[in-house]
């Protein structure tokens, strides 16, 4: 099994993996894209659960009142809008993300447009929430807030009294150096009478993205994401919500969007049992809701009651991710080898906390990993080199037996036993090295600290292309050495031509991924020729000695 073989496995199964992806997209396309003039009439049906207990009118079908306000709020590293109806974020900007490298306009997660609409709903149905009528406006002591210099906490009280007389206190909780919003009720219930409600919090969110991109060698995910007690994280995208509503009963468990490096959740009370659910709206099923209820909770006439859930918008940094639940880390999607990619994970984030540059970080990695899969290497490539000098005997077999399959087939097992070589022994350590392969691809196709990291030189941000293409083409004429070391011994044509035109199709391909995944292959290919040099030479001595 020569060494060219080997790499052609390598090429088929990654172009496989690149295919199967596109594949996916195929079997979940996305839906039309939305009306260019949607109005906030137009989707208010979707600002309530369907299940509360209201009328006609109180399905949510409102109108927006004249005097709801709204209310921004800074902190160090996000800017909220609150609308003064229901109480809803419609908007979040994230202070240190840039939406372009060195650009002035941070990234907004939550927002209100004309085309696009991602809000975060929370309010409280039942049998006395004010939600449940009607979206309550309520009434603010100012319309902006800013966390001080010398302040850690911040909070933003929104009050609503219904016709009872039941004082209703929104209070947005911020504190320093967290993405986290605390969003709870303190209900006065001031009336005669016991009262009933329940929280509920949900993303509303446009189908179509008008500045998406997407494409064969990058899938990006937009969509929901959900998890129970029993189900650690499972994707719920707007194909599924339109197949079928979420209904998923649980203790805990959060919903969330996600996209490309960042996540929205609601993470409710660990403690209490949460609905989670999912609608589909617009005529043209273009708004999708995920969102869960809580607990209903009683309060006594003449006593006080108090509900809240977390949300958070921001990036997908683990750390703070794994605080809020030790599941919503898995939003950081690394696919089916999630339990690969994270441990790769924390060790670039090691490397990086001892040399502070994520591409420095990645060769390191590279290096860590192609060491530790040295003893794979070293029998691969001896193997190879054990197939190489059977070659002039398989000649000879081929030549005396001629087209009889059969007796060709058994005379090349007898050599391999005499000859104490496995056909198999270069194939196998490759295929147990594609897992590792694909689990880096993922995590550092994910990871959000390599958006807009500087490398050195021409590269300022790993996350995107090479803007010069030196790394694909540094990567293709590695891989064309690597082949070049390993004269191949066949004389299938076809496999040849295969075989020189390799270098160039991975070059193409890596023409379009992002300059940190381009530099980990580069740097993979160059210790590979360096360790395919040491095995060669061990093997070139000990035959020597013989």
């Amino acid at each position: 099994m020569e060494s060219q073989r080997n790499l052609l496995i390598v090429g088929l199964l990654f172009v496989s993996f690149l295919l199967y992806t596109e594949w996916q997209t195929a079997q979940n396309p996305v839906p039309q894209q939305i009306e260019q003039n949607l109005t906030k009439n137009a989707i208010a049906n979707t600002d309530v659960p369907a299940s509360s207990n209201a009328t006609v009118q109180g399905q949510g079908i409102v109108t927006a009142q004249q005097n709801s306000q709204l209310v921004t709020v800074s902190t160090d590293l996000i800017k909220l809008t609150i609308d003064t109806l229901g109480g809803d974020i419609v908007e979040s900007e994230l202070l240190e993300y840039p939406v372009e490298l060195n650009g002035v306009e941070n990234l907004r997660l939550l927002e209100q447009q004309q085309n696009f609409t991602f809000v975060a709903q929370s309010g409280l149905v039942g049998a006395n929430g004010p939600d449940a009528i009607k979206r309550p406006t309520y009434q603010v002591s100012q319309t902006n807030y800013v966390l001080g210099a010398g302040e850690n906490t911040l909070e933003v009280v929104l009050t609503y009294t219904d016709a009872n007389g039941v004082i209703f206190d929104k209070v947005f909780s911020f504190a320093r150096n967290t993405y986290n919003v605390k969003v709870g009720y303190r209900i006065n219930n001031a009336s005669a009478q016991n009262i009933q409600v329940q929280m509920y919090g949900q993303l509303k969110q446009s189908v179509d993205k008008p500045t998406e991109e997407s494409s064969m060698m990058m899938q990006l995910y937009r969509g929901g994401a959900y998890s129970t007690e029993n189900e650690v994280y499972k994707k719920y995208d707007f194909g599924d919500m339109e197949d079928d509503n979420l209904k998923q009963i649980t203790n805990g468990g959060w919903v969330s969007m996600i996209q490309h490096y960042f996540v929205t959740a609601w993470v409710p009370n660990s403690e209490h049992e949460n609905v989670l659910y999912s609608r589909m709206f617009g005529d043209d099923k273009d708004i999708g809701v995920i969102g869960f209820k809580g607990e209903s909770l009683t309060i006594a006439a003449n006593s006080t009651g108090e509900l809240s859930a977390i949300l958070f918008t921001g990036p997908k940094l683990q750390d703070r991710l794994e605080a809020l639940s030790p599941t919503l880390k898995r939003t950081v999607d690394y696919g089916f080898l999630w339990w690969l990619a994270t441990p790769l994970h924390w060790l670039i984030s090691f490397f990086y906390g001892l040399v502070g540059n994520w591409g420095v970080a990645i060769m390191l990695l590279t290096f860590a990993v192609r060491g530790a899969m040295f003893p794979l290497t070293k029998k691969q490539y001896t193997s190879m080199a054990k197939m190489r000098k059977l070659q002039p005997k398989m000649a000879a077999l081929k030549e005396r037996f001629g087209d009889d399959r059969q007796k060709m087939g058994q005379a090349t097992m007898e050599l391999y036993k005499k000859e104490k070589v496995n056909p198999l022994g270069g194939c196998l350590p490759l295929l147990l090295q594609m897992p590792i392969f694909l689990g880096l691809f993922w995590m550092l196709q994910e990871s959000v600290e390599l958006r807009h990291a500087p490398f050195m030189l021409w590269i300022d941000d790993l996350s995107a292309l090479d803007p010069y293409y030196v790394l694909p083409l540094l990567m293709g004429a590695s891989m064309f050495l690597m082949s070049k070391m390993q004269p191949s011994m066949s004389t299938d044509p076809m496999q040849q031509k295969m075989m020189q035109f390799m270098p160039v199709i991975f070059t193409v391909f890596f023409l379009w991924f992002p300059s940190g995944l381009v530099l980990y292959w580069v740097v993979s290919n160059v210790v590979t020729l360096i360790q395919q040099t040491i095995i060669f030479k061990q093997i070139e001595n000990e035959d020597a000695k013989k």
